[in-house]
């Protein structure tokens, strides 16, 4: 979708973040040097719910009046529709505080183009083999805290099985949640399974925590950025041939999807014109 500049706006990243996993906050880091070295906004910015800066540090990182709050966050669930909208004191699509004016846009995971971007992550995980005999598989974490959570999921499972791509079965699956992705083989009657875990970044549940669960390691080894995993692919496990793909909000396109979601938050609030 074409972006018109915003000059006078700042972009706000906000994610997750962790304590403990070093590697958590390097996608939303990626996506804004992204977005900044196309001179888009006048100020790019990531803030976080488990490290600094903040999410009510955020004021305090821009004279911008207008600000555009992206979620880089898989779906609309507790985070996205409870916890950011009451740390920034958020009241709705648009807010007028503190002399400035917040736009609320949705979060990337609910962007249609996350099926183009999935899609990619599961051809180059699995070159060469045949969609017609393999199953794909995209796995979150699931929680019990919001229902809405998994749906980001279910819908992009939907929109692949009706996409045309030819895999012989696509399902969704979760760490806290049935169907649980430790039962993968299965949910998979094909002998190839390609897995694609639908997170933000390589952190602790989508490199340390999933990669148990499938049976991969034995135990939780180290973060990313201290060890490999992926580059390890195929794996023969359970008498099937398991491919396990980095997280999708490593995806490099995923800034384009940010910028999206945007641009479709002003074509909301924009009249339409006779």
């Amino acid at each position: 979708m074409p972006f018109t500049p915003k000059p006078d706006s700042a972009l706000f990243i906000v994610g997750h973040g962790s304590t403990e996993n070093p590697d958590s906050s390097t996608p939303y880091f990626d996506h804004a040097d992204e977005v900044r070295r196309r001179g888009l906004f006048k100020e790019v910015h990531c803030c976080f719910w488990k490290e600094e800066p903040s999410f009510r540090e955020a004021w305090y990182l821009t004279d911008c009046e207008e600000i555009y709050v992206v979620p880089d966050f898989i779906s609309e669930g507790y985070f996205t529709q409870d916890v950011i909208p009451r740390e920034f004191g958020l009241t709705g699509p648009t807010t007028v505080i503190r002399g400035k004016t917040i736009h609320y846009c949705l979060p990337v995971g609910v962007h249609a183009s996350m099926t183009t971007l999935l899609l990619k992550r599961a051809q180059e995980v699995a070159p060469g083999v045949d969609p017609a005999a393999t199953t794909l598989i995209i796995t979150g974490h699931g929680t019990g805290l919001n229902q809405n959570s998994t749906k980001a999921i279910r819908d992009q499972v939907d929109l692949i099985a009706a996409s045309g791509a030819g895999y012989a079965r696509v399902s969704d699956a979760y760490m806290e949640e049935q169907p649980f992705i430790a039962r993968w083989d299965e949910l998979a009657p094909t002998e190839n399974v390609v897995v694609v875990p639908f997170f933000i970044a390589d952190g602790a549940h989508s490199y340390q925590d999933i990669p148990v669960l499938l049976g991969i390691e034995p135990e939780v080894g180290l973060a990313a950025s201290q060890r490999e995993i992926f580059r390890h692919n195929p794996h023969h496990l359970r008498g099937k041939t398991l491919y396990y793909s980095s997280a999708i909000g490593t995806e490099r396109h995923l800034a384009d999807v940010i910028l999206d979601q945007v641009a479709d938050f002003d074509a909301r609030r924009t009249p339409a014109t006779a």
